[in-house]
């Protein structure tokens, strides 16, 4: 009898376990276009055995059916993490793109001219005061062609700083949409917890958990571990994010109180989850995630001509270098911004430079007659009273208005306006030199000491958004010193010398556009270098997001292979288990019948 009963229960047993593989496989079939889904697979296992006797060698046993050992999904870890770390590191790049694409478009479409048309016109007007330097026309041209381009780099200027502030936003956006994730992740660990320690199936709410993680990764650099429980831990670049009990959120702060641009930290410190100092490479692992690319290509600060290095004698030109390449490169914005300014500021210095001279105070002084080697004493008093006691060092470091060579306005007066001026800073300052002359006398003269510009004074720049065309000359052409005199070896009233210095200056190479190249450019050539280094970024990182795209989706094509449902594979697992529970049920019926005759001849 209890043989009987034992073989009763074991049809039993096989009927539950196949009504579970029926039941999982039509799961898989129902959910076969379903995004995310994981196919799901029942494990079998024996469920008991009785031992019954021993012989020599082994122990006597009666099997007590079948039982279900897990329903399990079919993943593969290792693909996992791979197609993870690539789809992370494609949304790095991806993002970059996207910023090189809106540079090359404010440049393209700048209230639908190109800024390269204005640079043509300015030159065009040079070109016509060359012909007729005495043309009141040609001066008010002039004039007006440098009003446009010093509003229309402002514009463009301005568009670009507007960008990198905008991209705040795009930022903003990643780190609430990072902490929702953490916060669901958190959630479904709980619930996976819940079900699964009940004996209950919980591949639904990991298959959810899964997407999460999936869609984390393209945002930051992540590494994750389950525990046998089920609880999945996230770090996020390298700091703990999700753990068993908490979800350590993002937040957004200034990064100065001098910029709006946001800098990204754990909440509640001033902590930054990245060091955007450290390049960033394939091999380290420090290219991945889109919410770094986006960072990346926004830079920390607003470039400017001065943090491109130009000195190559200077005692730290290494050092700006390094800093160069670590800081300023690595951002397309940042790099664009400074090689636009160190545009403007050349074109703008050196016009201002040939129309108000300046030279050392002594080649200023040699110039004028004064016998600077065997003078002596020589100091300089400003009008608020400071003094300057100047060393043979000093006498060649600080700069005054060069009044010998300097060019003539349209009445022969010599003149110390400039083209273009500063608009919180004038180019000088007024101050007496005195010194003991050859002869032992006291002498004393007015000069005009340089302004000279300060990188950590954004006022003393010749900075886009700190430059206006001269005031007095806009009001009064007749201003603008473009007449030559003696002491240049010119002479009239209208001399071309002044003006055919200014056009050549257009034809003289000026900088590189970094200072990892040794070419210079003029500035035509350099406007267009600037405009194809952006070009060539853009092809170098569209290449490399693509790679990257083709090798995600050839890992996540693997990974479907096998996750994803077959329906063919399905259908044919279901008619296995139909089989196999039809084999059960007649099994049982069997023993029914044995149980029944048995019964029967027990009553008669």
């Amino acid at each position: 009898m209890g043989n009987i009963m034992t073989s009763f229960y074991t049809g039993v047993s096989g009927m539950h376990v196949n009504q579970t593989g029926l039941n999982t496989t039509a799961h898989n079939l129902a959910n076969v276009n379903t995004t995310g889904f994981t196919r799901q697979q029942v494990e079998m296992k024996d469920f008991f055995y009785n031992n019954v006797g021993y012989t020599s060698i082994n122990t006597l046993q009666i099997g007590l059916g079948s039982d279900m050992a897990a329903i399990r999904q079919v993943r593969d870890t290792f693909l996992d993490r791979s197609y993870r770390t690539e789809y992370g590191r494609g949304g790095f790049y991806d993002a970059q793109y996207e910023a090189v694409n809106e540079i090359e478009d404010l440049f393209g479409e700048l209230e639908g001219e190109d800024f390269q048309t204005t640079i043509s016109d300015f030159w065009g007007a040079l070109q016509e005061l060359t012909k007729e330097p005495d043309s009141l026309v040609n001066r008010a041209t002039l004039l007006e062609t440098a009003v446009s381009f010093i509003e229309r780099s402002e514009n463009i200027f301005n568009q670009l700083s507007e960008y990198q502030v905008n991209l705040n936003t795009a930022i903003q956006k990643q780190v609430d949409r990072i902490n929702i994730i953490g916060d669901k992740i958190k959630e479904l660990n709980t619930a996976i917890t819940r079900y699964e320690s009940n004996g209950q199936n919980a591949n639904d709410y990991r298959d959810t958990r899964n997407a999460l993680l999936d869609e984390l990764s393209g945002y930051a650099r992540i590494t994750y571990l389950e525990d046998p429980q089920g609880v999945v831990t996230v770090n996020l670049e390298g700091s703990q994010f999700v753990t068993e009990d908490l979800v350590f959120h993002l937040d957004t702060i200034p990064e100065s109180d001098k910029t709006r641009m946001y800098r990204v930290v754990w909440e509640n410190t001033t902590e930054s989850i990245y060091d955007l100092t450290r390049p960033y490479s394939s091999a380290d692992d420090t290219d991945i995630g889109s919410l770094k690319g986006i960072l990346t290509a926004r830079g920390n600060f607003k470039g400017r001509y001065s943090d491109i290095p130009t000195d190559s004698e200077a005692p730290d030109y290494a050092k700006e270098v390094d800093r160069y390449n670590r800081i300023v490169e690595p951002s397309v914005v940042v790099t664009t911004q400074a090689q636009f300014d160190q545009l403007i500021h050349g074109i703008v210095t050196t016009i201002n430079d040939i129309l108000c001279p300046n030279a050392s105070v002594s080649s200023a002084m040699k110039n004028l007659g004064v016998d600077v080697e065997h003078s002596s004493g020589f100091k300089i008093t400003m009008e608020d009273g400071t003094t300057t006691v100047l060393t043979s060092g000093g006498m060649d470091t600080i700069r005054i208005w060069d009044e010998f060579n300097a060019p003539l306005d349209a009445n022969q007066n010599p003149t110390r306006e400039a083209l273009f001026e500063r608009k919180s800073m004038e180019r000088y300052q007024k101050a007496d030199l005195t010194y003991i002359d050859e002869n032992g006398n006291p002498q004393t003269r007015t000069v005009y000491v340089y302004n000279e510009e300060n990188p950590d004074d954004n006022y003393s720049m010749y900075t886009t958004g700190e430059i206006e065309v001269n005031k007095d000359i806009l009001n009064n052409v007749s201003l603008l010193p473009i007449n030559g005199n003696k002491n240049m070896g010119l002479s009239g009233a209208y001399d071309i010398g002044v003006c055919d210095k200014l056009t050549e200056a257009w034809n003289k190479k000026f900088a590189a556009l970094s200072p990892n190249e040794l070419s210079k450019s003029t500035f035509f050539n350099y406007y267009n270098n600037i405009i194809g280094a952006i070009g060539e970024r853009g092809n170098v990182l569209k290449n490399i997001k693509e790679k990257q795209e083709d090798m995600a989706t050839s890992l996540d094509n693997q990974r479907n292979e096998v996750a994803g449902v077959s329906s063919e594979e399905e259908l044919t697992k279901l008619i296995k288990y139909q089989h196999a529970y039809n084999a059960n049920s007649r099994y049982i019926n069997v023993i029914n019948d044995m149980l029944g005759t048995l019964i029967d001849r027990l009553g008669a």
